[in-house]
C-alpha cells in the first residue's frame, strides 16, 4: 500500500494556523489546551470544592471539539504515516548514549512510553512528577504552551512572550541538565 501523507510545508501550515487565530480573535475566542482540563474538571463537579472550577463551562464547551479534532486527526495522521519521524545521526548517537535506542524506529522512544517502562517505580514517579510540574506549570502560567506561543502571541500579549520565552529556558535546562540525570 503506497502511503499519500506528507509533512505540510509551512507554507501552507502556517497561513492555515494564522487563519484559524484570526477566526478566533474576532470571534472573540482564545486557544488554548489546558483550559479544556479546567472545562473538564468543571463538568465532572470539581467546582463543588474548588473555587477555580466554578465557573460557566458551558461557554467554552467549543474549546473541547479542538481535543476531539487533535485526537481524530493523530490518529488519521498515524493511519496514514506508519513511519517512525527520521532523526538526525547526531542525536541519535546522544540518545543511545543515554540508553534510548528505539530511535527513527517509532514515533515515541519505548525505553520511556512503553507500558512496561511506566509500570516500574522509575517510571511512575517520572510521570507521577512531571505531570503535576506541567499542570502547575500550566495553571501558573495561566496557560499552556500552545494557548501562549499561539494564541496569546497573536494577540500581541507581553505575558505569553514571557511564558514562551520561559517555556523555552525550562525545555533547554531539561534536555541539557536534568535529562541526563534521570537516565
Amino acid at each position: 500500500m503506497e502511503y499519500l501523507y506528507s509533512a505540510w510545508p509551512w507554507y501552507v501550515s502556517g497561513p492555515l494556523i494564522a487563519g484559524a487565530m484570526v477566526l478566533l480573535i474576532l470571534m472573540g475566542k482564545k486557544f488554548g489546551m489546558s483550559s479544556n482540563l479546567r472545562t473538564l474538571c468543571s463538568i465532572g463537579g470539581a467546582g463543588r470544592l474548588v473555587e477555580f472550577f466554578r465557573f460557566d463551562w458551558k461557554k467554552d464547551q467549543w474549546n473541547l471539539w479542538v481535543v476531539v479534532g487533535v485526537i481524530a486527526g493523530g490518529f488519521v495522521a498515524l493511519q496514514l504515516s506508519p513511519n517512525a519521524p527520521q532523526i538526525n545521526e547526531d542525536i541519535v548517537i546522544q540518545l543511545q548514549e543515554l540508553g534510548i535506542n528505539s530511535t527513527n524506529s517509532s514515533f515515541l522512544p519505548t525505553e520511556l512510553f512503553s507500558l512496561d517502562a511506566l509500570l516500574t517505580i522509575k517510571g511512575f514517579l517520572i510521570l507521577l512528577i512531571a505531570g503535576f510540574l506541567v499542570g502547575f506549570g500550566a495553571r501558573y502560567a495561566g496557560g499552556c504552551t500552545s494557548g501562549h506561543a499561539i494564541s496569546g502571541l497573536s494577540n500581541l500579549q507581553v505575558p505569553s512572550l514571557i511564558a514562551v520565552v520561559g517555556f523555552f529556558i525550562g525545555g533547554l535546562v531539561m534536555v541539557h541538565l536534568l535529562f541526563p540525570l534521570i537516565f
